[in-house]
């Protein structure tokens, strides 16, 4: 199963900063299981939504270089209060670093829900790589992969809409 948590993209600056937005709602398929009576979006799904967060502004930063994006190392990870389904989480994504040698980089990711409680805080590094040089049908998947993600780009940021 896979999930895509980040609803929209609010604004960006390639390289340094990235703001996006979260919407808990209750119809949320994990949320039967986490919690029945009180349920609340898990943890590790707020941390994904920082590290998706993140990925988005590596992509924009680096014009969709990096077809394949993964979460490498976690530094630093902080849990606030419970992200209860109806709340909004406003993720904001620092970039600080950047080792092109190893196509890794570093960033710093806040959540915060819509009465402006911490829900998560995070540090992590990042390993973006192609497909390209892994077989015969890396660079095949590697274009279909960065048009997946071109697309659902203008989804998040609405540019599509403007088009």
């Amino acid at each position: 199963m896979r999930f895509h948590l980040i609803d929209r993209i609010d604004r960006w600056e390639p390289g340094k900063t990235l703001a996006a937005t979260k919407y808990l709602a209750l119809g949320e398929e994990y949320l039967a299981d986490h919690f029945p009576q009180f349920p609340v979006m898990p943890g590790v799904l707020m941390l994904q939504a920082c590290v998706e967060s993140a990925a988005w502004l590596w992509r924009v930063t680096t014009d969709f270089a990096h077809p394949v994006i993964v979460l490498r190392e976690l530094k630093s990870v902080k849990y606030g209060t419970f992200m209860l389904p109806g709340r909004r989480m406003d993720v904001t994504t620092e970039m600080t670093k950047v080792d092109a040698t190893a196509g890794t980089a570093t960033f710093k990711t806040k959540g915060i829900n819509d009465a402006g409680e911490s829900t998560v805080n995070a540090i992590f590094v990042l390993h973006g790589y192609s497909l390209a040089n892994r077989g015969s049908t890396g660079a095949a998947t590697d274009s279909r992969l960065i048009e997946h993600w071109k697309t659902r780009w203008a989804l998040l940021t609405g540019e599509l809409r403007k088009k």
